[in-house]
């Protein structure tokens, strides 16, 4: 009956961990197994208490209990939720799970990938990996996650091709990782290929191919992920999925969709609130978005660095510069969040655009602790408005510090070019360009995407590999040709 109860506080023990501790105590004093411990270990996981787990685990053995194959998977796990503090804890444990004879079981072996995956030691992940003889879906799925997680989506690619079988959570885990790496083009091929092979695809692949139709700006493929959602998901009570779908509308233009999203989900997170914020500003709507950043502090909602940055350049692209000026001095007296460089970079461009550039340069001089002061963004922003405004000769001061500071920024180095350029500094632009192409800093080439009965096409500028670049060509020229003329007459 004990050991009945046990387990069950295990199942609930995020419910009541002060209950949950009452009955460790009672253990100590007259119960010893290894299944209560067991037991114990994994309610104190699921309670995202890993170090009375360890101490339970320790406890165990000073009992002189044997640890068996469901002793460790709850303990590994308890050790990654611990390893940037103490790393060697989970190496300890893999030492006693040889020790014990375990290394080769798929659940003991895939929590063990898990815990090195997230130290980014993917060698002894692979290690273990092949050293086990019956690898099963789990397992091959944990060994994809793993590189996934560290970036190396081709390894990760690699292995999910060679996989005899695949679930649900195997094709999250490959869409996952080439979504971290930005391959949205990736995530929604694989997506379809899912489709192909009839597995229905959960939350998660739903969040990976909504995030993918936002960069990419697919409609279409964004529209089909949204009613499949609506269908099959409660985005009432799914605020990550349903954050997901708003952040799609909202970066595909249909901003009312995205409002309608939004005012349906039940329990509005930090998340949710700012992906509509911040569709709103993006879609001209700096006034609409400031109202909605109101409606969330009167409810309680707590804003972050993220809610801050996306206000600030909201106000940034409306030119209200009292209200920006007004939210940053409240971002940490009134709402606790210390600025970071992100938000100095936008009130310099919030000054810089509005042409007031001394107040931006005295602004950064005021600053100058809080931040690196080699921060791209806050120079180029304060470049960037004098090159608008024609200030060459503040450009031109503000450049000479940099180059004193050894700055390299092949941004930076593109607007000091463009700005001597266009203002006739012809001597500064050439030697701007020699410096340049003396570095090898090369500008990232601009691309655009473009949706054709629900596939995303991508074009680079000077890229011609386009099976149908030729005829783009021609009808870009013929389209260049016929708006000329209509000028003319």
């Amino acid at each position: 009956m004990f050991q009945k109860t046990v387990e069950t506080l295990a199942k609930t023990a995020t419910k009541d961990l002060k209950h949950f501790k009452g009955i460790h105590a009672h253990i100590i004093k007259s119960h010893h197994n290894t299944f209560i411990y067991n037991n114990m270990i994994r309610g104190y996981v699921k309670t995202n208490s890993p170090m009375p787990a360890i101490l339970c685990y320790l406890d165990m053995l000073n009992y002189g209990l044997i640890a068996n194959n469901y002793t460790f998977p709850p303990l590994i796990k308890a050790c990654t939720l611990i390893v940037h503090s103490m790393k060697c804890t989970g190496c300890l444990v893999h030492a006693h799970v040889v020790k014990f004879g375990f290394y080769d079981d798929p659940f003991v072996a895939s929590t063990l990938i898990e815990f090195y995956s997230s130290v980014l030691d993917m060698a002894t992940a692979r290690r273990l990996f092949d050293g086990v003889a019956k690898r099963d879906v789990v397992l091959w799925t944990s060994m994809v996650d793993g590189y996934g997680k560290v970036g190396d989506v081709e390894s990760a690619r690699a292995l999910f091709d060679e996989m005899p079988d695949r679930n649900v959570v195997s094709w999250s885990a490959m869409m996952a990782g080439y979504s971290r790496v930005s391959d949205f083009r990736e995530v929604l091929c694989l997506f379809r290929q899912m489709q192909e092979a009839c597995v229905k695809p959960n939350e998660s692949v739903l969040v990976s191919a909504a995030t993918a139709c936002s960069h990419l700006g697919a409609l279409a493929q964004g529209q089909w992920v949204h009613s499949y959602a609506k269908l099959q998901y409660s985005l009432e009570s799914n605020a990550i999925l349903a954050t997901a779908i708003v952040d799609m509308h909202a970066k595909c233009g249909c901003i009312e969709a995205a409002l309608s999203v939004f005012e349906g989900i039940a329990r509005k997170d930090g998340g949710a609130w700012n992906a509509i914020i911040s569709g709103v500003a993006m879609n001209s709507g700096a006034r609409k978005s400031i109202e909605l950043f109101n409606r969330m502090v009167a409810i309680g909602a707590q804003p972050n660095e993220t809610t801050f940055v996306t206000i600030l350049t909201a106000c940034t692209h409306s030119g209200l510069v009292e209200k920006g000026l007004s939210l940053f001095k409240q971002m940490e007296t009134v709402y606790n969040v210390k600025p970071r460089s992100e938000h100095f970079a936008c009130i310099v461009d919030l000054l810089a655009r509005s042409g007031m550039l001394e107040d931006a340069e005295k602004f950064i001089e005021e600053h100058m602790g809080e931040f690196d002061s080699r921060d791209a963004n806050v120079w180029g922003a304060l470049l960037g408005a004098c090159r608008v405004h024609g200030k060459v000769e503040v450009g031109n001061r503000i450049w000479k510090k940099l180059a004193s500071a050894g700055f390299v920024d092949c941004g930076i180095y593109m607007t000091l070019y463009n700005m001597y350029k266009e203002a006739g500094w012809e001597i500064e632009a050439k030697s701007v360009r020699r410096m340049l192409i003396e570095m090898g800093l090369k500008k990232k080439p601009g691309c655009s995407l473009i949706e054709v009965n629900g596939v995303v096409d991508e074009f680079i500028a000077g890229d011609l590999s386009h099976p149908k670049a030729g005829e783009i060509s021609e009808t870009l020229i013929s389209l260049f040709n016929t708006m000329n003329f209509l000028i003319l007459i």
